[in-house]
């Protein structure tokens, strides 16, 4: 393992699906298809989101349904493996701990930081909270003072700060429209691509 060395991933769009979506697809309700990949402000995507579950009287239950019926992207364990073979990993999302279970379990718990959300007696979703704002940048910075190499990896809007303060910052499978906006970052489509740039800015083992 090369200790010096420390990568953030993103979760959702580099590891996993879209959690909204799948929601949206699994209840049939089209509004939640809206991501970061979309909306760059990640308190107006999340007020919107909060308000379609309590028109729809979704619950947390049937968000959880359908997370516990998601598995990671084709060749994401792998990846990860390989990764954590060769340097420190961390994942880096702006997903909620009341979420993700099923897909940590998949990946073979990995180490991640994210949100929580608040929750009422009968099962709604009635706010968030941050764990801070802008919480992967502020992340990367800090592990840049604890002398890492930061690498980073990420598909969507909430994920260009983390890239930008992070020595290397890599883009997988993001929108044409990201990637019109940010030209700086290389651009991979798939997880050979993606240990390749990863490789050479950490100077990796193959």
């Amino acid at each position: 393992m090369t200790e010096s060395v420390l990568t953030c991933l993103d979760m959702e769009g580099v590891l996993v699906p879209e959690i909204w979506i799948a929601v949206a697809e699994g209840m049939g309700v089209s509004e939640l298809k809206v991501t970061t990949r979309d909306i760059p402000d990640y308190d107006d995507l999340m007020k919107r989101r909060l308000k379609i579950l309590a028109d729809r009287g979704i619950r947390l239950t049937d968000i959880q349904r359908v997370v516990a019926g998601m598995e990671p992207l084709d060749g994401a364990a792998e990846f990860l493996a390989w990764l954590r073979k060769r340097c420190q990993v961390i994942i880096l999302s702006d997903t909620y701990y009341e979420f993700i279970g099923p897909l940590m379990k998949q990946l073979d718990y990995p180490t991640i930081f994210c949100h929580s959300l608040e929750v009422d007696h009968s099962g709604f979703v009635r706010n968030y909270h941050l764990r801070q704002r802008d919480q992967k940048r502020h992340a990367v910075t800090s592990f840049k003072n604890l002398e890492f190499r930061v690498l980073a990896v990420g598909d969507s809007y909430n994920d260009i700060s983390m890239l930008k303060e992070a020595h290397a910052g890599v883009l997988f499978r993001p929108p044409d429209s990201i990637c019109g906006e940010f030209p700086l970052f290389p651009v991979t489509r798939s997880y050979a691509e993606l240990k390749e740039q990863l490789g050479r800015a950490g100077n990796l083992l193959p």
